[in-house]
């Protein structure tokens, strides 16, 4: 399959040599304006809804967006604070959270500290989410267009697809980790340079701060990423010889990555398996977590083709519909899988794409909201080191930029062909577009839908909490943070983490005799916190017996709590007497909040 202007067959495209042009513009550098343009009007189409109304936040994940906020507080407080950055005491109080345990993005957060002091968390998480989204199909862009296709077209077609499919649209309800994978298509151009003569040192030192950065973005990412190109590269040596040849300079620099890499995670991966606040693997309800069959041939509600009520139950939840591709996308890549099946990459893309979506089944396929009793083969895997950490639906995310590699070269063999036969250029080129359009406009993105934030009370934004907290107090608020109510994250980054919080919404060991330290979705639960998420669920004050009194004494001194706060929320009326009954302090209503001052009760 050769290229009418370089001879080169499709195989020969991903040779390290052409990689030496990816900053350069060429003559045609107005394409890549345009192209660039383009990806931008996509990422702030999605997010438009944000950027008109700054009241507003996502509707579908207000949990994960208030985390994210309060992770780019955090970012901010190690640059100007020389915080301890892979931990922080700010949450969960008086214990710590493990922060390389969750997801606290230090290689956006840090560089970003400008932003989120100048103009706040919210914004800082709306440009983290925006930007992330255009970078990545910028950066997918170049890498097709100069080391792996040579073609601006096929190129943007590829990268639009790996930036806004409809698994990426679906993690922009507040996963901005997840949707900003530009480290990843500077990974293949890297992993691509090994193969250089002469260089692997640098190449591979190279190769080497791409993956730390990756690392400190999303480690599941980088995880299928590297066996992605494992894959790859395999099919590469079996269906190439002659790239047998450069087999010293690869692995020679290969290994130099491992190295510096390895040396650099060295510390911050061993925090994170086994330092305070470690835990063993994901709960057993979020390994349970995966792919729906039917969900590959449906439509995603953030689709133009898509509904909530078509995609009800196929997912999880809103930010997990991984698959939704639609039937039309389907049929489109299987036939470019046969059209193109003499070239290995494809292949070895093709096959990778199959196993990726048989992992995302988990333990027992599902098919239209039921159970098959048919295992799946994620049931072999899940309880391995490393693989006990990662949750199954994920593998048919990794799915998309396989097919938007696919979209690209089947797009690049289509030029060839309508190059080769001028006289048919226009049929070709109609074709082409039907059947684009056919597929691919019902996966068109819609934008985020969104929801009125509740604004944060006075008592926090004009630091009235400040005298409650001497000798290292923290703030306990009603209700106490979990997965279903996180607002109090955002309050404590708003103040740049100034604020201490007990408890809260991080993912860590659960310490109870018998769970063996697996991971929970907040600190494990005490009487007193117990006492108030069941009024949250009921809106009934539960019975209050002299130990549940002494009980909530107990807790408030080990949360070392100086203040109560209750702002709005749905249930104030019960939480308050609740609260009242509980300490037998009457509280006072200040700055948009009910106050206990229970420093009396934990001197």
């Amino acid at each position: 399959m050769t290229t009418p202007d370089s001879g080169r067959s499709a195989e020969e495209s991903v040779r390290p040599e052409r990689a030496e042009g990816l900053g350069r513009s060429g003559p045609g550098w107005w394409r890549d304006v345009l192209a660039v343009v383009s990806f931008a009007a996509f990422g702030f189409w999605i997010t438009a809804r944000m950027w008109r109304n700054p009241a507003d936040g996502i509707r579908d994940n207000p949990t994960d967006m208030d985390q994210f906020e309060w992770m780019m507080a955090h970012g901010a407080r190690v640059v100007t604070e020389l915080a301890y950055p892979f931990s922080s005491d700010r949450m969960n109080v008086p214990e710590s959270v493990n922060l390389m345990a969750n997801t606290s993005v230090l290689s956006v957060s840090l560089p970003m500290t400008p932003i989120t002091l100048l103009f706040g968390t919210r914004t800082a998480f709306l440009l983290f989410l925006t930007l992330g989204m255009i970078a990545t199909a910028t950066a997918w862009y170049f890498v097709l267009s100069r080391v792996l296709i040579g073609a601006r077209g096929p190129a943007w077609l590829g990268a639009t697809f790996c930036a806004y499919a409809p698994a990426m649209v679906s993690h922009a309800n507040a996963h901005p980790n997840i949707v900003s994978q530009y480290v990843v298509p500077l990974i293949i151009w890297r992993t691509v340079r090994l193969a250089e003569p002469g260089r692997w040192l640098r190449n591979g030192a190279l190769l080497a701060l791409v993956i730390v950065w990756q690392a400190f973005l999303n480690l599941e990412i980088l995880l299928m990423t590297a066996i992605g190109l494992g894959v790859v590269v395999v099919a590469l040596v079996l269906g190439r010889p002659e790239v047998r040849g450069r087999a010293r300079p690869f692995l020679a620099g290969l290994g130099v990555a491992v190295l510096i890499s390895g040396g650099l995670l060295a510390y911050p991966l061993y925090v994170q398996f086994f330092g305070p606040g470690a835990y063993r693997g994901l709960p057993w309800v979020i390994r349970g977590y995966s792919t729906d069959l039917a969900s590959f041939f449906a439509y995603s509600r953030e689709s133009l083709a898509g509904d909530a009520r078509g995609a009800a139950g196929l997912a999880k939840n809103p930010t997990e519909e991984n698959a939704f591709f639609g039937w039309p996308l389907l049929i489109l890549v299987a036939a470019l899988v046969w059209w193109l099946r003499r070239n290995v990459v494809v292949l070895g893309l093709a096959a990778l794409g199959l196993v990726f979506a048989l992992l995302s089944l988990g333990r027992e396929i599902r098919f239209e909201r039921k159970g098959t009793g048919v295992p799946g083969p994620w049931a072999l895997l899940e309880d391995l080191p490393v693989l006990h950490s990662v949750v199954p639906t994920r593998w048919s995310l990794a799915i998309t930029p396989i097919i938007g590699l696919l979209l690209a070269y089947g797009a690049e063999r289509v030029r060839e062909l309508a190059a080769r036969y001028p006289d048919r250029r226009s049929q070709i080129r109609f074709g082409t577009v039907t059947v684009l359009a056919m597929a691919l406009v019902p996966l068109l993105p819609t934008p985020l839908p969104t929801r009125r934030l509740e604004p944060t009370p006075e008592f926090v934004t004009s630091g009235a909490w400040r005298p409650y907290l001497a000798g290292g107090r923290s703030v306990v608020t009603l209700p106490l943070p979990d997965t279903e109510y996180t607002e109090p994250l955002r309050w404590s980054a708003q103040t740049r983490l100034a604020m201490p919080i007990a408890r809260g919404y991080f993912l860590g060991p659960d310490t109870r005799p018998g769970k063996d330290r697996v991971a929970l979705f907040t600190a494990p639960p005490r009487p007193t916190s117990s006492f108030f998420a069941s009024i949250r669920r009921t809106g009934e004050v539960p019975a209050v017996t002299a130990q549940t009194r002494r009980n909530a004494v107990e807790d408030l001194r080990y949360w070392r709590a100086g203040v109560v706060i209750l702002g709005r929320h749905e249930r104030a009326d019960a939480l308050r007497a609740g609260m009242t009954e509980l300490t037998g302090i009457e509280p006072t209503h200040t700055g948009g909040v009910w106050l206990w001052d229970v420093r009396p009760l934990t001197d």
